[in-house]
């Protein structure tokens, strides 16, 4: 029986699960096994250098599917404008898109002590629970239950009706709903907008504190690996004393994408060198289309720049992203849903509002 597993699907999910094993003792170090989803998600070489920091023991790829890449499961989407009659479609789909992901596991979970899942909404929370496996649930990002309650707003209309289906295991909801979900590990419970009784809290910040010199070494090694050159980077060029970090998020279309940060930039980046942040799921090239600013490698979570003393800002902005991690900037702007109005349907980035 191994000690611990952690499914990750992001860069922070990789950040979270390294301030988790680093808040053990040293000799309960090194016990766990990463898997890292390729769903959503380019890891590029993250697996060599985890194996390399030796915080973890193994590292697993694993190749998670989309329900859109099984043809089969197409008919279950249908509304048939009956609750009951979509329901039995609903049941049969839970058990069968759990079921098409056994052959991409890569690992046997039951195998493990305690099993760890970011983002348990993907079809690893459907697999875990066609194999009747329990697991821990972690929240996808810091405090975003706060603004996306992804369970509640995925399952609008008899939500009670649905989260007790789940409790059976007759349908599956993430973040605490599922029955064979121990508990759903957050941030802070209070920002949380409804109650779950699974829902137990675990603060970053209290891991952070935790951290030795020689762990956020580890960690830094650990994702960049040109650190370096990054600090070179900081160091030189025109405005460089007075620095804004903006970052980015996948936000709508592209086109709006691209208007959106250049207004960013031009509001909040005047008489400043600006670099850009680009989000790991964030496709828009941004050194081609603004080759006049810095723009960083989106392959590590920008809370690792903390333990990096050279890399300090004058201002991080962030629009959906919450910036309560950012201890490296003098000031934070994080301009929220409102900002967002602008350039699209409120609907779309504010959904907690139309949960009712």
């Amino acid at each position: 029986m191994k000690k611990r597993v952690y499914v990750c699907h992001t860069f922070y999910h990789v950040y979270v699960a390294c301030l988790k094993e680093c808040y053990l003792p040293i000799s309960e170090r090194g016990n766990a096994d990463l898997v890292l989803s390729t769903m959503s998600n380019d890891f590029g070489d993250l697996k060599e250098r985890v194996v390399e920091s030796e915080l973890f023991d193994e590292v697993f790829l694993f190749e998670e599917k989309e329900d859109v890449q099984f043809p089969e499961l197409t008919k279950y989407h249908v509304d048939r404008g009956n609750l009951l009659i979509n329901m039995l479609a609903r049941i049969r789909y839970t058990k069968l898109l759990g079921k098409l992901q056994e052959p991409y596991v890569p690992v046997d979970f039951r195998s493990y002590e305690d099993v760890y899942v970011f983002c348990d909404s993907d079809p690893i929370g459907y697999y875990l629970s066609y194999k009747k496996i329990r697991y821990h649930a972690l929240e996808d990002g810091l405090d975003c239950i706060r603004y996306y309650d992804t369970a509640r707003y995925d399952n609008k209309g008899h939500f009670r009706l649905k989260a007790f289906l789940s409790s059976i295991n007759l349908i599956f909801i993430q973040n605490g709903y599922g029955k064979y979900c121990i508990d759903m590990e957050v941030n802070d419970i209070s920002v949380c907008p409804y109650p779950c009784p699974k829902y137990v809290e675990l603060r970053r910040e209290l891991l952070v504190e935790h951290l030795s010199q020689d762990d956020k070494d580890q960690i830094v090694k650990l994702f960049l690996k040109n650190i370096d050159e990054l600090k070179e980077r900081f160091i030189s060029g025109e405005n460089h004393e007075h620095k804004v970090l903006i970052l980015t998020e996948p936000l709508c279309s592209l086109e709006v994408r691209e208007k959106i940060f250049r207004d960013v930039i031009s509001e909040q980046g005047q008489n400043a060198q600006v670099i850009l942040k680009p989000h790991p799921r964030d496709v828009l090239d941004y050194e081609k289309l603004f080759p006049e600013y810095i723009v960083l490698s989106g392959k590590f979570p920008m809370e690792i720049m903390n333990f990096i003393p050279e890399l300090q800002v004058d201002k991080v902005v962030s629009i959906l992203t919450v910036p309560d991690g950012i201890h490296f900037a003098k000031e934070v702007v994080f301009l929220g849903e409102d900002y967002m109005d602008r350039y699209e349907a409120r609907e779309l980035h504010s959904q907690n509002e139309y949960l009712e």
